[in-house]
């Protein structure tokens, strides 16, 4: 009889879900897709470095299709179209975890990511292009909550995490959080949607691991982890999971159990 390889289903997660759907293998049916930029997406930042999105799939029963992209923010993701790639993709009971907030901050000129400063849905600013255009901008809250509603309508289960930590440090405890983080709270709040406090979380982890040991993830500058790094922010982001009302913790395996530390 030949098997396939293990690392098969590993390299082609979309693949498993299909084949458990047509198979109509009991708790198999379901897809987790990522939206996020360069700390959750495949390769990471380059020279090294990984997104925590490749570490999840080991800590699920179901599997995990990486859709995020280097370099994107709430806006360019929308802009690009690529929100509506995995609208479309995503079928109901599908988990979508989304999470920005690294490049969404304010440019001059526009850079194509920066947001319209605020929490409001309808909140707008007026920014100007390289070429001297103006035009207007919204709202870190407005591209996420069209995504999640849009989401939602197909019956998917959006998550809404926050943005993780950068290595920076003020004496012996991490910088604070940005505005995206509470920015992301809020939209949660606002859509109903299970919310994952990931900088809490990841930040939890690198306070009990010292910033010694936190510098040596970052091999490139403050922003980009190790595949060690992004396999703690994987865990991390587990942990909050588990400690949240997310539908998904009823899919996370014996490892995901284990993830180091506890509630925030």
């Amino acid at each position: 009889m030949v098997t396939t390889p293990l690392h098969i289903y590993t390299m082609f997660p979309k693949f498993v879900a299909l084949l458990a759907i047509a198979c109509g293998a009991p708790g198999l049916a379901q897809t987790v897709y990522l939206a996020g930029d360069s700390t959750m997406a495949r390769g990471g930042g380059g020279s090294g470095t990984e997104g925590w999105g490749q570490f999840l799939a080991q800590y699920l029963t179901i599997p995990v299709v990486n859709m995020a992209i280097a370099g994107r923010s709430a806006r360019s993701y929308t802009e690009e179209g690529r929100f509506q790639t995995l609208i479309s993709t995503a079928k109901s009971g599908d988990f979508a975890i989304i999470e920005f907030g690294h490049n969404d901050g304010t440019a001059n000129p526009d850079n194509g990511r920066q947001d319209a400063v605020g929490d409001g849905y309808d909140t707008t600013s007026l920014v100007t292009a390289a070429n001297g255009t103006k035009f207007l901008v919204h709202s870190f809250p407005f591209y996420i909550q069209n995504a999640v509603d849009a989401l939602k309508a197909k019956g998917a289960i959006p998550i809404i995490s926050s943005q993780t930590p950068d290595n920076l440090w003020t004496g012996t405890k991490l910088s604070p959080p940005s505005r995206f983080v509470a920015y992301a709270a809020t939209t949660a709040g606002r859509t109903s949607v299970s919310y994952v406090d990931h900088f809490a979380y990841v930040a939890q982890a690198y306070q009990a691991l010292g910033q010694t040991a936190t510098t040596a993830f970052y091999p490139v500058d403050h922003v980009h982890t190790s595949p060690a790094g992004a396999n703690v922010v994987a865990q991390s982001f587990v942990r909050g999971l588990l400690c949240g009302s997310s539908s998904l913790k009823s899919r996370v395996n014996s490892a995901g159990q284990s993830v180091p530390n506890g509630c925030v």
